[in-house]
């Protein structure tokens, strides 16, 4: 779990020293600095009322995702649709894929192993249910959860996941019950294309197949869409770009999505094995490759605003983005005596976070002059090894993943992230890992870590590929940029972006 908490070794310094801000406020800066409380204010462009829900939800906030967690709970296992890229019975405790799950939980127990999480995690700003079904063809024990955690952790927000086929007819009782943010999966606006990417519907017990299940699920999302928009709740829809099905067509469904109201649209690759058992598995429909996903996204600049920093999230996910902890909270390690809240640690931690955000927007601040200083170097894209905090945190060799940013005059932008496996395991560096980690880190210029070795720092340059550890422990951004920066005065040609 040391990989979810590193803020917190920063937050017990202060104290050590008396800086640490109190729980429910923040210390004013050094210097005397007004607004040590900077990330309650809403950026120029998002009303207040929108940023207070953001701000602290890690899916909804890319700012957000680097301080806090989130917690999946599953008990949703009924499913109302068939998409073919879904096959809910299989588990590996290492994949990260939507709709899995190693154990399916009731409310109740889902209350407790909320409070469980709380008690050794106070980053957890978000409890959601995502499946391993759908969250309203299982409305019952969605909304009884929902109401025990409201009632124990008020201060957490809820959100759900649904592939809308029921959203209209609840859309009420989740405004009723707070649940603050709903996430649509929404593949198609055509039914056409949406027939090739879903085998049936059930309506009311009444099995639809072909076009007219993807017709009805369709009117439906949008009703659903709609309705939620019109209630105040945050909406986020998700679409898996499936190459030679949707791929193209995702830019009729992010200009509907923004037309109806949708506060982000994020677009996921297609995760396809013929191991996980799914129909596109089985047939060998391939997911695109990083360079597909860029492409697509980057054509969008116009459309809804996009996510691009989801990790398609197990449906028992716990913790920060890219650093899954779900298995350490399985029901056979949490104690049956219920677990007593302390709301203070987590007033504290956000209380700290506020005040690193207020540093960390001087330093984006920094970074664009940084920026602007830079002439004639073409995009660059740069992979950072991070524990999180919006630091240069992370040994190489122990990266699970690598975060994309993309650098050039006009900013330094997260625009994705890429897996891989810890190159050292058992103190020695493993040559196969290394090998894939390299091909992941394909059209990448740099890589940012804390610290890496002689072997892969060299086998990295030999791919043209240069590995950075003078930036240790300073943020993500003003590091990127002084990279860049570096690189346009050496006039090296930066790799070609992906």
């Amino acid at each position: 779990m040391a990989d979810t908490i590193v803020p917190l070794a920063e937050l017990a310094r202060r104290r050590s020293l008396g800086e640490a801000p109190a729980a429910g406020g923040c210390r004013a800066p050094a210097g005397g600095r007004a607004g040590g409380c900077g990330s309650t204010a809403a950026p120029a462009d998002m009303p207040p009322a929108v940023w207070e829900k953001v701000k602290r939800h890690p899916c909804y906030s890319v700012e957000a995702h680097h301080f806090f967690a989130r917690m999946h709970v599953a008990v949703a296992p009924r499913c109302n649709i068939q998409c073919n890229y879904c096959n809910r019975k299989y588990d590996c405790a290492n994949e990260s894929r939507p709709g899995v799950v190693s154990e399916r939980m009731t409310p109740e127990q889902a209350e407790r192993k909320v409070l469980a999480v709380a008690a050794r995690m106070p980053q957890l700003s978000v409890v959601g249910i995502a499946g391993p079904g759908d969250a309203l063809a299982n409305a019952a024990a969605t909304f009884e959860t929902c109401d025990r955690i409201a009632q124990q952790l008020p201060d957490v927000a809820l959100c759900l996941s649904t592939n809308g086929l029921a959203l209209s007819e609840h859309v009420d009782a989740i405004k009723a019950r707070n649940i603050s943010h709903v996430t649509i999966t929404m593949n198609a606006i055509d039914p056409e294309i949406a027939a090739k990417i879903y085998a049936w519907v059930v309506i009311d017990r009444k099995r639809y197949d072909g076009v007219d299940a993807a017709r009805l699920l369709i009117e439906r999302q949008l009703d659903g869409l709609k309705r939620a928009v019109a209630a105040g709740l945050l909406v986020k829809v998700n679409s898996v770009m499936i190459p030679g099905i949707n791929d193209q067509h995702l830019r009729e469904v992010n200009a509907e999505v923004r037309r109806h109201g949708a506060f982000l649209h994020n677009i996921m690759p297609l995760i396809s094995d013929p191991a996980h058992g799914t129909r596109f598995g089985l047939d060998g429909q391939r997911g695109p490759n990083a360079a597909e996903l860029k492409t697509l996204q980057d054509s969008l600049s116009g459309g809804a605003k996009l996510m691009k920093h989801c990790r398609q999230c197990r449906a028992d996910a716990i913790g920060l983005l890219g650093n899954d902890c779900g298995q350490e909270f399985n029901m056979a390690k949490i104690e049956p005596a219920a677990v007593a809240d302390d709301p203070g640690t987590r007033q504290a931690y956000r209380a700290f976070v506020d005040e690193e955000q207020v540093q960390r927007n001087e330093a984006s601040a920094r970074a664009a002059r940084t920026l602007r200083t830079a002439t004639g170097a073409a995009p660059m894209l740069v992979a950072v090894c991070t524990k999180g905090g919006g630091r240069i945190n992370q040994h190489f060799g122990h990266a699970r993943e690598f975060q994309i940013f993309e650098a050039d005059r006009d900013g330094v932008r997260l625009v994705g992230h890429r897996r891989t496996q810890h190159y050292c395991q058992g103190g020695d560096g493993n040559d196969d890992v290394l090998d894939r980690t390299i091909e992941a880190l394909d059209g990448v210029s740099a890589v940012l870590c804390a610290r890496i070795g002689s072997c892969p720092k060299d086998q990295l340059t030999a791919a043209g590929i240069r590995a950075v550890d003078d930036y240790a422990f300073e943020y993500i951004e003003t590091a990127v940029a002084a990279l860049f920066r570096e690189e346009a005065a050496r006039d090296v040609a930066p790799a070609r972006t992906a």
